[in-house]
């Protein structure tokens, strides 16, 4: 039995239906797709030092007090122009840009043997291509593989698999077909893409997931689109299908006004706890605008909740739609602008505040229960130290009243390397101190001997001024930097870089992990770079919590930039700020 393929061409021979199957492991479609008072001698690895009760209104005064390199310019100015602040979107790529000392050794690429056709090649043409060609693998591959990955057109695609059927008896290999696939989904070109499915479907009983996943792609700007739905159904027989291929059936229903089948789809997706593509919900916001009807109105809203509750950002055009809707829904009177939030935590636009960014006592007692056993007394995995050395750690931040900072004293003592790591350490100590504050200094056993970075008068500067804790060189300071901040209460900040990534990863769920992710943003004290002779300042705290909210009459949604790469410990700088109209 043979096959014509009217689609792709005028192919000087027929396409024969004898599978050419490459076997298990061929996976060729991965080259371009994307998808802590001790006993006796341990006396002498801590100091404790008298101080008064619990200050926190210090500890208020001295954040409130933080200075920056630059003036601020009244109190107005907006969170955005701290573009370098820690957990303020693209603080990260700023700081990278600026460590003129980090280099990149990538090795130079290997420039290709022969440059890619721009235009279709008849026989003689892909003979002498291919004579040329001095690479060691084969060489309908690679070009293929290359074409696919350079987004070359279909025509010359399409004369590639001419030339490869002309000999071969009119059989042209799976990797090949995909490869095709690809571009033709690529450049929307749907008569190829149903040409392509027409070939696999009569040739093979099943495919690759990637294979399956471009199909679906294709197959949605037709008025086929429903067979995508099958070949959702088909994936469903042997795993369940990726969000991309909701997400495509989603859209492909939405495109066709098959409403309810986007909805069923979506819930769909939700029940496999897969989390849907922020292009997803666009979609529907899109279509929403002309679509009258409460009850589509409601599940919007719940989107926007979804958000909130899975703390996701839209981008900046998802932003537009979410707009765009608000303003089109009759008798609604919504208005929406574009604005930022003030350091006070009020919106510049409508003058509301922003939920506060501290945890309640029930979510802070709920965070420090499973960050102890989770992170410290359970993660082994990110910890260097012994069970020994924990305990006569906790047993000594139990002896000790409440701290109201505590310090990652290496950490800390190696941010200006061009200045002495005692030096630097005391003078953070010695500045604290002046507030009344008491404080935790965790550091090194290593930290106490005499060395040109570590002078032992400026150490016991440090003991004098703050209780001290030293613990093995090997063991590692995160764990013990979150016992003692969460074990002395909710108003206890702690000073590090350090951005507790691992540690928040070691959390068991998501729930979670924002807590300590939004515990960590109001609890952290960032340092800026200070000049030589200059007092150590810190950045301010955030107020607010960068999360979709409402009151009822209003939503506030961040979200983010699309020219500001932003990393995932970091929150969007820019808001959407919707009020109704009364």
């Amino acid at each position: 039995m043979t096959f014509y393929l009217s689609g792709i061409g005028s192919f000087p021979k027929l396409w024969k239906s004898n599978p050419v199957w490459l076997g298990p492991g061929h996976s060729y479609l991965s080259l371009f797709l994307t998808d802590f008072c001790g006993i006796g001698n341990q006396q002498r690895w801590f100091s404790l030092k008298t101080m008064s009760p619990q200050n926190t209104k210090a500890t208020d005064l001295l954040i409130a007090k933080a200075r920056y390199l630059r003036k601020d310019e009244g109190s107005k100015k907006q969170v955005s122009s701290d573009p370098s602040h820690f957990f303020l979107a693209g603080a990260a790529k700023k700081r990278s840009q600026m460590n003129s000392q980090r280099k990149d050794h990538a090795l130079p690429p290997v420039k290709n043997t022969i440059q890619l056709p721009t235009k279709p090649l008849n026989s003689k043409e892909w003979d002498k291509l291919k004579e040329d060609f001095k690479g060691k693998v084969n060489f309908e591959s690679w070009i293929s593989s290359q074409m696919a990955h350079s987004h070359s057109s279909v025509d010359v695609a399409k004369s590639l698999l001419a030339w490869v059927a002309a000999k071969n008896n009119g059989i042209v290999g799976y990797d090949l077909l995909v490869k095709y696939l690809h571009l033709s989904v690529f450049h929307k070109q749907t008569s190829e893409v149903i040409d392509v499915y027409e070939i696999m479907k009569a040739r093979y009983k099943s495919l690759e997931p990637e294979a399956y996943t471009l199909l679906i792609r294709g197959l949605i700007h037709s008025d086929r689109w429903r067979e995508a739905l099958l070949l959702l159904q088909d994936i469903k027989k042997v795993m369940t299908p990726s969000r991309k291929n909701y997400n495509d059936c989603i859209q492909g229903a939405l495109l066709h006004q098959d409403v309810n089948m986007a909805w069923n789809l979506y819930q769909e997706l939700l029940a496999h706890d897969l989390v849907p593509l922020l292009e997803t919900l666009k979609a529907f916001f899109d279509v929403g605008k002309d679509v009258k009807d409460d009850h589509y109105s409601n599940k919007l809203v719940d989107i926007l909740l979804y958000l909130r509750n899975n703390h996701l950002y839209p981008g900046e055009s998802f932003a537009h739609s979410i707009k765009t809707w608000f303003e089109s829904v009759p008798g609604q009177q919504w208005k929406g602008q574009f604005t930022t939030i003030q350091k006070s935590g009020q919106c510049s636009g409508c003058g509301k505040t922003i939920e506060s960014i501290h945890l309640s006592p029930e979510e802070y007692e709920f965070l420090k229960g499973k960050i102890i056993r989770d992170v410290i007394d359970g993660g082994d995995q990110y910890k260097k130290t012994t069970p020994w050395e924990l305990k006569r750690f906790k047993n000594f931040v139990k002896s000790c009243p409440p701290f109201d900072i505590v310090i990652d004293g290496l950490n800390v003592a190696k941010m200006f390397p061009k200045v002495r790591e005692s030096q630097v350490l005391l003078e953070l100590i010695s500045q604290l101190a002046k507030q009344n504050l008491r404080l935790l200094v965790l550091g090194r056993k290593h930290m106490l001997k005499k060395s040109p970075r570590w002078r032992k008068d400026e150490m016991e500067m440090v003991r004098e001024q703050a209780s001290c804790f030293f613990a093995d060189n090997i063991s590692e300071d995160d764990p013990f930097l979150l016992y003692a901040t969460l074990h002395s209460g909710n108003h206890c900040k702690f000073v590090t870089k350090d951005l507790m990534r691992d540690h928040k990863a070691c959390l068991s769920d998501a729930k979670t992990q924002h807590l300590f992710f939004k515990w960590q943003q109001g609890h952290q004290l960032a340092i800026n770079n200070k000049f030589p002779g200059s007092e150590i300042t810190f950045q301010h705290i955030l107020s607010y919590d960068t999360v979709v909210q409402t009151t009822g009459d209003s939503w506030h949604i961040p979200y983010d930039e699309d020219l500001v790469e932003r990393y995932s410990y970091e929150v969007p700088t820019k808001w959407l700020c919707l009020h109704r109209k009364t």
